[in-house]
Parts: structure tokens; sequence; C-alpha cells
């Protein structure tokens, strides 16, 4: 122990700390430690110094804080685009490795709202669970609801179901899967399927495709068609980037519609080509 703050001591010598009480020295460090391993992270370009399945998860939790649940009065999960963590984790292969293994236990959900087929939303099945139950509280359906969280969500990782499997192999009648697709549960797909559906997130669709676009003519607008990544981040967004400017910062990172290109000055985001 005697060793471990004679070590935090030189440490803050070093940094040009004022002395203080060894363990007060000690507890700051840790602390400054985190702050700027968690700015490392906001950045958004540096891989993530965890490996693997830690690394993804840790990418999840980050995106996550990044979600602006006020702006939805907290009626939604926080939702993260599988493509964000793309920009967090280098290794595309680890990720869809990681994301698939987490979905089948049960851990995070997946759905397709809408944006092009490459483009899935996820979040924690908890917090899923939580707001969905928040969301069909007190009305009709809620009971319908609460059997499909009860039997489906827990035993089937799937994003879309078909009729028959809704009726044999789940138990639902036509009016229940009815009841389910009123209360946002599940959206039509085709003919005789749905999909899995986030309650209300119509709102967070339209401001997301607004928010994008409007952080893509951020760069468009720029010489050359290039921002360097610290300056865009200090700049006022527009009023129509609702979600955040470090959220659609991943957005378009992982999305691959910006190149990111090391410079002496910082990493340079440049529009990719069409």
């Amino acid at each position: 122990m005697m060793d471990e703050i004679c070590y935090f001591e030189l440490l803050g010598r070093r940094v040009g700390l004022q002395p203080s009480s060894p363990m007060k020295r000690k507890h700051q460090l840790i602390s400054d430690a985190f702050k700027a391993k968690k700015q490392r992270l906001a950045v958004g370009l540096e891989t993530v110094e965890k490996e693997g399945p830690e690394a993804v998860e840790s990418a999840l939790q980050y995106l996550a804080s990044l979600f602006p649940r006020k702006l939805f009065e907290d009626a939604l999960p926080p939702l993260i685009l599988k493509h964000q963590v793309y920009s967090l984790v280098k290794d595309r292969t680890t990720v869809d490795r990681c994301l698939n293994q987490l979905k089948e236990e049960g851990r995070i959900r997946m759905f397709q709202h809408g944006f092009d087929a490459d483009s899935l939303v996820l979040t924690f099945t908890d917090s899923y669970q939580s707001k969905v139950l928040e969301f069909v509280s007190g009305k009709e359906v809620a009971r319908t609801v609460r059997k499909f969280l009860d039997s489906v969500l827990i035993s089937c990782p799937d994003i879309s179901f078909d009729k028959k499997r809704m009726l044999t192999e789940f138990g639902f009648s036509d009016a229940e899967i009815t009841q389910l697709v009123n209360a946002g549960v599940l959206t039509v797909r085709d003919a005789g399927s749905w999909w899995l559906a986030v309650p209300g997130a119509g709102r967070f669709v339209k401001y997301f495709i607004k928010g994008r676009k409007a952080v893509l003519g951020m760069i468009q607008k720029a010489k050359y068609k290039e921002v360097l990544l610290s300056d865009l981040q200090n700049r006022r967004a527009p009023s129509s980037v609702k979600l955040g400017l470090p959220y659609h910062v991943h957005d378009i990172i992982g999305a691959q519609l910006v190149d990111c290109i090391p410079t002496s000055s910082g990493t340079l985001l440049r529009l990719a080509d069409d």
C-alpha cells in the first residue's frame, strides 16, 4: 500500500499537482484518468483500448449515454444505430459477432425502423421492456403486450415474425396481433409478417434523418468538403440536429459517409465519394 501511495505521489509531482493527503491525491489521479479516458472515447475515432466483447459492450454503454432521453420525455429506451459501434470498435467482424451473441443471449434487441436495409437500430432489452410497459400502461392493449413480452420477447431474438409463428408457435389470435400493431410493438413488414418495433419511435426516425442531413451539410459547405473533427465538434449545430452533434458524428463515421484522415492537426473528416 505504501509503495502504491508513493507511486501516486511521484506521478502527482510530475504533472504539477499541489501537495495534499496521500489518499486524496490517489483519488484525484484516478478521477482524472477516468475523465481523460471518457474524453478519448467521446472523440469516437480512437479504437477502444479494450478488445472483443468488452470493447463492444463499452461502446454500447457510451453510445447509449449520448441518446437524448429528455428530448423524448424519457419515453424511449436509448436507441443506437448498429453502425455507430463501428466508429468506436474498428474490427467490424468482432462487432457483428459480439452483437449477434448479445442478441442471442437476449441482452439486446434489434429493429428495422425504416432506414436502409443495412441500418439496424438496437437497444438493451431491459430498457426496451420497461419503456414498452410504460407506454401501454392503463391502455386496453396492455395485457396483450405483456403477454408478448413475457413469451415471444424472452424466447425469440428475431427482428420479424410471420403470421404462422404468431398463431401456432406463440399462441396469439388475429385480434391480439392487431392490438400489438396498434400498440406500436409490431409494424407491418408485408402481408402476413411484422417487424418488431419501438413504440413512439417515429419521432426519433424523423429527427435522425434530418439531423444526419444537417451534419453532412455542415461538411458539404466547408472548403474542399472537409473539416477537422475538433472544429466540427466546436461549431454550433443547426437547430435540426436535435439528437446532438456527437450522436451524429458517430453515425456518419460508422456509416462511412465520411472518410477519416489522420493529420498533424487531428482527424480530418472528408465527405466520402458517392
